[in-house]
């Protein structure tokens, strides 16, 4: 079983992922994609007169400030325009594939953050955020997924997820990839985006970490991560601790981006 989470930023190529996931499906691969779509989001939130905020938590995390409109719009741009952009794709190359989103039968279930905790951009100070709909992923529908792989669909997943209440809430891709990945015991987790892994001096791609233990996971996010990279190691760390062997940050640019990755190609952690 392979997971693979393909990012939302600018610079990410979707085409040659879905040729990739294709191809990697008529070989008999199963997989499961999960995809986010942030630079999209962004774009339209500024169109519809509700600008992004982002926030950093004490612990150093960036993510999206929720509020219910925020919500409204991540759903119209992740569950509609982009969810369905990559399932007409990979049916226009003969995969059968289902998008579903973490509220489509509890798929990504998990608890709503009662507060965040944050700093201040400019002063440092503490705050404490509260009524945001945010949360993290705890539980995974994988019968529902089995059953779709089993009837022989490629199911193509998206946040939000579900929460305790049965409220949509923002979940962070990567950590819900991995979540998937543990679920359904994947092999391997391939998390793609628009840089090829991570690197010793930030933007330099020469300076690629290809080869990261485990054990280093917590040094490489302190010495080197920049921005989005800190998350996806930490959503490497928890899915080597849920159980999956391998975790690949690889890069989405280029031709065959998931077999690159798996042949090795970008930072691999196991």
């Amino acid at each position: 079983m392979l997971v693979v989470k393909v990012g939302g930023a600018e610079g990410v190529d979707l085409g040659t992922v879905c040729a990739d996931m294709a191809a990697l499906a008529a070989e008999g691969q199963p997989w499961v994609l999960v995809h986010g779509g942030s630079h999209e989001t962004n774009q339209v939130a500024e169109k519809l007169g509700h600008p992004p905020e982002f926030v950093t938590s004490v612990s150093g995390y960036t993510s999206r400030k929720t509020d219910r409109r925020t919500i409204e719009i991540f759903e119209m741009v992740y569950c509609g325009k982009r969810n369905k952009a990559l399932v007409e794709r990979l049916q226009a190359l003969g995969v059968n594939a289902v998008g579903l989103s973490g509220l489509d039968g509890r798929l990504l279930e998990g608890p709503r953050k009662k507060a965040l905790k944050v700093v201040h951009p400019e002063t440092g100070k503490r705050l404490v955020l509260r009524d945001t709909y945010t949360g993290t992923v705890k539980k995974v529908n994988a019968s529902l997924l089995r059953l779709l792989l089993d009837a022989g669909y490629w199911p193509v997943l998206t946040p939000p997820a579900i929460s305790e209440e049965h409220e949509a809430i923002n979940v962070d891709g990567d950590r819900a990839a991995a979540r998937v990945a543990a679920a359904l015991g994947a092999e391997t987790l391939v998390i793609l985006s628009d840089v090829p892994g991570v690197l010793r001096d930030f933007p330099r791609e020469e300076s690629l970490v290809e080869r990261l233990p485990r054990h280093r996971i917590e040094e490489a996010q302190e010495r080197w991560a920049q921005g989005r990279m800190r998350i996806k190691l930490l959503g490497a760390k928890e899915a080597l601790e849920g159980g999956v062997a391998r975790v690949i940050l690889g890069d989405s640019r280029g031709e065959s981006p998931v077999r690159a990755a798996l042949s090795g190609k970008g930072t691999v952690i196991e």
